[in-house]
């Protein structure tokens, strides 16, 4: 059986969902298109629903932590832990410099991209964090996921409009 703290993986997903919901709304100020400007600040929105269903879940950790999970096999104790939080120490919307990296982007197309980037990033941890969850929570994970990719989806078909517009 691994050893790993669920709400260590918890507090990385919130902190995922917030320096989202920082970026997006970065994202809609430097926006001088209005479309592009409601899609951020939607998305934003979105993040923050995100953070409070995760903030839920660790609220009622007492009851989660007393089901059954299905950690991944390890080839040494906390290996998948190790594996979770370098992959986050060095994924830009989820590390400190955050907000350092996304300040400095100043125009539409790289902000889109960008969002595509983290919206990608996402959904990869999400679907690596799910077997660390009970099997009840699962269904509130793939939601998570599912949302993470109608937001990939929206922004690649804004970027393909932007593309032609420009």
């Amino acid at each position: 059986m691994a050893i790993f703290d669920i709400n260590e993986v918890f507090q990385f997903a919130i902190r995922i969902e917030q320096n989202g919901e920082k970026f997006y709304r970065h994202a809609a100020g430097i926006s001088d298109d209005e479309a592009a400007g409601y899609l951020f600040n939607f998305l934003a929105d979105e993040e923050v629903k995100h953070g409070r269903i995760f903030k839920d879940m660790l609220a009622n950790m007492d009851l989660l932590s007393k089901m059954e999970t299905q950690p991944p096999p390890e080839s040494y104790p906390g290996e998948y832990m190790q594996y979770l939080r370098n992959y986050l120490d060095n994924a830009v919307v989820f590390n400190e410099r955050a907000e350092e990296e996304f300040s400095g982007i100043r125009d539409m197309l790289s902000a889109i991209n960008f969002a595509i980037d983290r919206e990608t990033d996402s959904i990869l941890y999400y679907s690596e964090i799910k077997p660390l969850f009970p099997k009840s929570g699962h269904p509130f994970v793939d939601e998570i996921i599912a949302e993470e990719r109608k937001h990939f989806l929206k922004l690649s078909e804004f970027k393909k409009e932007y593309e032609t517009k420009s």
